[in-house]
Order: C-alpha cells, then structure tokens, then sequence
C-alpha cells in the first residue's frame, strides 16, 4: 500500500539560546536541518523522533510536545524540494542527561557537522525549509499542541479484545 503524504518527525532542541541543527555542504552550499527524517513502517512518532535525533548528532533525546506542523505540498511550490507531499511533526526535545552532540559514525550524505547555532544569529544562516521566524516565535510563546496517541487512550468495553 502507498500514501500520497508522507510523515516526518523531528526534533527542535533549544538549550542555553542555542538550537542543535544538523549542518550540510552541497550543490546548494551550506545549509542546515533539524535532526529529522521520515517516520519508518511500524513506528510511532515519537520514537522516529528518538531515532532521528540518535542517527544524525549522536544524541538521546526526552521528547516533549509539539512545536509545530510543516507541510510541503509539490504542487504548491513548484516541486522544488521533489514530488512527494510531506507533513512534519517537530517536537520540542530536550537532551537526556549526559548526552552529547556529534556527527554521528555514518551522517547522512553531504553532512558536514552537528553544531549549536545561536538563536541570535539564526537569521544569518541558510536553513531548509526556512522556519527561522517559527523557530524564533515558537521559543518566544512556546504554543505547544498535544500529540494524542491512540494506544494512551481509555478503550471503550465494546472494543476490548476477548
């Protein structure tokens, strides 16, 4: 079975004004990403959040709530990022104790680091796709929205299996 709209998860991770992005060289120059991917066959959200964080800067992360919901639809941007419609859930995550950023022992192709950016200087940077203004407003107001998963909520009787 195939679906039109693919998910991805990732993690915003925020810590002493500083946000952890994933930092690429390519035919676009230098650019960077938050730690995230799309979300694999028989595996929740969260823990395609846990992954992508682990896989490319080395970290283990406690997710948290929702930040923000991204959609690229192709067709309503000239296909510029490929033909597949995505919706990305970025989670505010925190970093479990310990835990430190680095590039990862097989980084994804063109990756080039791991670096904490200075939410003061995030403007100046080339990041993809360009939610710098979310970023920074999502920091300043924190609206966060619940993730609600199915298998945390109360069953009815009649659904239970016997």
């Amino acid at each position: 079975m195939t679906y039109h709209i693919r998910v991805r998860a990732g993690a915003v991770i925020i810590e002493n004004n500083s946000i952890l992005l994933i930092e690429f060289q390519d035919e676009r120059g230098l650019h960077y990403n938050l730690p995230a991917g799309g979300v694999e066959p028989k595996e929740s959200v969260i823990d395609a959040v846990k992954r992508e964080a682990k896989e490319e800067a080395s970290v283990d992360v406690m997710v948290g709530p929702l930040a923000f919901v991204y959609e690229y639809a192709p067709h309503l941007n000239e296909c510029r990022y490929g033909q597949i419609h995505s919706l990305g859930l970025m989670f505010e995550c925190q970093l479990k104790e310990g835990t430190l950023p680095k590039m990862p022992s097989a980084p994804d192709p063109n990756q080039t680091g791991v670096r904490w950016v200075p939410l003061s200087e995030l403007a100046n940077i080339v990041l993809y796709p360009n939610m710098k203004a979310h970023i920074l407003e999502y920091v300043k107001h924190k609206r966060n929205i619940d993730l609600i998963e199915e298998h945390t909520l109360d069953v009815y009787p009649m659904e239970m299996k016997k």
